[in-house]
């Protein structure tokens, strides 16, 4: 994996579904609203001073929502942060570095 650049998209996994639920009330105060539905789709990532996840979040029918979140070093012991966000995505919109 190459420093700077991102991956590969690739299908969610347990553990993506768990960092999107983790940073879900940061997206949720930000945007004004509730997502009753909250599902991870696929993801890329990012390393840089620790790894930005770039995830796609299916939260109604064909509305997307690309999160990025930070994930600081192991040993900052700090949380996961919500650093940006993208709203009005498709199923088919790409995930890119924003």
């Amino acid at each position: 994996m190459m420093p700077g650049g991102l991956t590969e998209a690739k299908p969610a996994t347990p553990e993506i579904q768990e960092i999107a639920n983790e940073v879900k009330p940061q997206l949720e105060e930000q945007t004004n609203e509730t997502y009753e539905e909250f599902k991870a789709i696929e993801y890329k990532t990012q390393v840089v001073a620790g790894i930005n996840y770039f995830i796609k979040v299916q939260v109604g029918h064909n509305s997307y929502i690309h999160m990025k979140i930070f994930k600081p070093l192991p040993q900052r012991s700090q949380s996961l942060t919500l650093t940006g966000y993208q709203t009005d995505k498709s199923k088919d919109d790409e995930l890119t570095g924003f």
